[in-house]
């Protein structure tokens, strides 16, 4: 039995003072650089949209509902819309850090709540800890994202191995390992993995040849339907060209599995 108020609650330590966090988590520039490319009107009352990849059915709309700034914001589908709602709580704590909340509400009853439910809590803890990587080593940088991804069929494990295979990769990482993976134009991308979890994901801090973060992931998302990504933020002019040569070839690496 599910219940249709229940909500997804995480929250994370981030690097930053408030207004700096702020930055991050409640403007289209900031979100954009650890989340999806994001517009947001910065007021109470203000549109916003999220945008998970090309095609109008992948473009989320929605509003402001509820904007004090440093400290909690609320996004929502519009007044009256039900549907996901998203708040955001900033928290300063000692030593130049805060903590950063979100409770992620409206889910409904049945099969595709729970599919959607189990995906977006995965996934937000992957997102979370982008945005913390953010903080701690780009904050007030503004990344390209760029955002490959592929739905097909299979456990999580079984995809997880053939993608990790096909960019000639281990199939399980430690913190601190060097990973380098070529890139569709033939160059190199490579740093340090900061966060994996067996047979699913792997999230690392880039250091060549361009400056930023990416993960590459093998999500579930309902009983046989798995997401395959390869989400990349870069930054600086160098970043957004990488980006730019290679998003193509990523997405027909990831369809043809």
């Amino acid at each position: 039995m599910t219940d249709e108020k229940r909500s997804i609650e995480l929250e994370i330590e981030v690097q930053g003072t408030p207004e700096e966090v702020w930055q991050a988590i409640a403007t289209g520039p900031g979100i954009s650089s650890w989340y999806v490319p994001h517009t947001v009107e910065e007021k109470a009352g203000g549109a916003m949209s999220a945008s998970f990849g090309p095609g109008p059915e992948m473009q989320v709309n929605g509003r402001v509902a509820e904007w004090d700034p440093p400290r909690r914001m609320l996004m929502d589908g519009g007044e009256g819309v039900e549907g996901l709602a998203f708040e955001w709580f900033v928290e300063a704590k000692d030593g130049g850090s805060c903590i950063v909340r979100l409770v992620n509400s409206g889910f409904g009853n049945g099969d595709p709540w729970d599919d959607q439910y189990d995906a977006m809590h995965e996934g937000w803890k992957i997102f979370l800890a982008n945005l913390a990587l953010h903080c701690e080593h780009f904050r007030g940088e503004v990344a390209r994202p760029s955002l490959p991804m592929a739905m097909v069929s299979g456990s999580p494990e079984e995809r997880w191995q053939q993608l990790t295979h096909r960019l000639g990769l281990p199939s399980a990482f430690e913190t601190g390992d060097q990973l380098t993976v070529t890139a569709p134009d033939g160059s190199s991308m490579a740093g340090s993995v900061v966060g994996a979890m067996e047979g699913r994901y792997v999230l690392v801090l880039v250091s060549e040849p361009v400056r930023g973060t990416a993960f590459i992931a093998a999500e579930a998302y309902a009983a046989d339907a798995v997401g395959l990504s390869i989400w990349t933020y870069l930054y600086g002019e160098d970043g957004a060209a990488f980006s730019e040569a290679n998003e193509t070839g990523w997405h027909e690496l990831l369809t043809d599995l």
